[in-house]
C-alpha cells in the first residue's frame, strides 16, 4: 500500500521514516519519585520474594527488588509525547517490557525518570503491517547516576 493511499478501516497510514526522524531519541517528559521504605517492602511481599536484601530493612544491602522500577512511570504523559501523531483506532497491544538495572534503588532515593521514544520500526506478516514503538524510561538517582532503563513496547496495526 503506498504511503499516501487512503486508510482502510481503523488503521492509519504511517510514514515510518518520518516518525523515526521526528521522534526517536528525543526526551519529552520528566517525572520525580521519592522511594519510600514501605513501598520497597510491599513490592517484595507482593512478589513473594523473601530475600533479606529486599524484605529486611536491617539488612546491610537493603534495596528495592530489581523489578520494582517497572511499576514507576507508566503514565500516559511518560509514554507518549503530547503532540505525537494519531495512529488511528486500529488495535494496539502491549508488546512487553524489559528492565535493565544499572545500580541499586534504596529507600530515600529521589529518582528522575526521563522519557523518550527509543525506536520505531515495522514488521509485516499475515496480519498486515504492525508498528512497534519502544517507549524508554531512563531512571537516575539524586546524584544523577543511572539506576535503571525500562523499555515498554507497544504494537499497533497500521498501513504503510
Amino acid at each position: 500500500v503506498p504511503l499516501d493511499a487512503p486508510p482502510r478501516g481503523d488503521h492509519a497510514v504511517v510514514d515510518i521514516d518520518a516518525l523515526r526522524r521526528d521522534w526517536v531519541g528525543k526526551e519529552f517528559h520528566r517525572a520525580e519519585y521519592t522511594i519510600k521504605e514501605q513501598q520497597v517492602l510491599d513490592y517484595a511481599a507482593s512478589c513473594g520474594d523473601t530475600d533479606p536484601r529486599y524484605s529486611d530493612t536491617a539488612h546491610p544491602d537493603f534495596q528495592a527488588h530489581p523489578t520494582f522500577i517497572g511499576c514507576l512511570g507508566n503514565t500516559r504523559d511518560a509514554m507518549t509525547p503530547a503532540n505525537f501523531p494519531d495512529l488511528g483506532r486500529g488495535r494496539s497491544i502491549d508488546g512487553g517490557k524489559s528492565v535493565e538495572i544499572h545500580g541499586p534503588i534504596r529507600p530515600g532515593d529521589r529518582l528522575s525518570a526521563r522519557s523518550e521514544i527509543a525506536d520505531i520500526y515495522a514488521k509485516t506478516g499475515r496480519s498486515g503491517t504492525m508498528l512497534f514503538i519502544v517507549h524508554r524510561l531512563n531512571f537516575f538517582n539524586q546524584n544523577d547516576e543511572p539506576v535503571a532503563t525500562v523499555d515498554l513496547r507497544q504494537i499497533k496495526a497500521v498501513e504503510g
